[in-house]
């Protein structure tokens, strides 16, 4: 969408009685695209809520998705491990996502990722805090790339630790599965003929 709007971000005047789905028309980008969510202040909002003078609306496309981080630099496990590291802990879970060189028939050169900043990373939080209610954990650590990730490079790492080897794997699991569908964050296949970006729980 940013590509299409030619702009990152862009002031508009509404009416005093506008609402948030009244936002996308504004833009004049044609149809809105089917799963569009919205974020007022960097909070997910329904398309009903009424919108004050200089609040922040964000478009959300269907996203791909201790420390919640995103990075330009590479990650690194062992920090990660480390930000989870706990004498309470009898266990301690990791996923790491990597850049495949095959995906969807073709032949990816690199994947490039942007995040909607500040938020990704509070909805990372809220994401732990959620595990931490259905399991029994010590920590939880997140740290996702963004920018160009070349294949056989993490994108995202992650580390759960538990006093319980069943607690620390099953939420690592719901992490990333989480992570994926509602953290904004998106990620574009690049490949040697051309590009696509991919959408939710990819």
């Amino acid at each position: 969408m940013r590509e299409q709007a030619g702009t990152a971000t862009r002031q508009l005047e509404l009416p005093a009685e506008a609402r948030v789905g009244d936002v996308w028309a504004a833009l004049g980008l044609g149809d809105e695209p089917p799963g569009l969510l919205y974020a007022v202040n960097r909070e997910y909002a329904g398309r009903e809520r009424g919108l004050a003078d200089g609040d922040e609306v964000a478009l959300i496309p269907p996203v791909s998705g201790g420390g919640f981080r995103l990075s330009e630099a590479p990650l690194s496990l062992d920090a990660v491990v480390d930000e989870v590291r706990s004498d309470e802990a009898g266990a301690i879970a990791t996923f790491i996502g990597t850049t495949r060189v095959h995906s969807r028939g073709r032949t990816v050169t690199h994947l490039e990722y942007e995040a909607y900043q500040g938020m990704a990373e509070d909805v990372m939080a809220q994401i732990a805090e959620g595990l931490k209610g259905r399991y029994e954990l010590c920590a939880v650590a997140i740290h996702h790339r963004v920018g160009r990730v070349g294949i056989g490079e993490p994108s995202v790492v992650i580390a759960v630790s538990a006093p319980h080897r069943q607690d620390a794997l099953a939420a690592c699991k719901d992490a990333i599965d989480a992570l994926k569908e509602t953290v904004p964050l998106w990620k574009k296949e690049v490949y040697a003929g051309g590009e696509e970006w991919i959408g939710r729980g990819s």
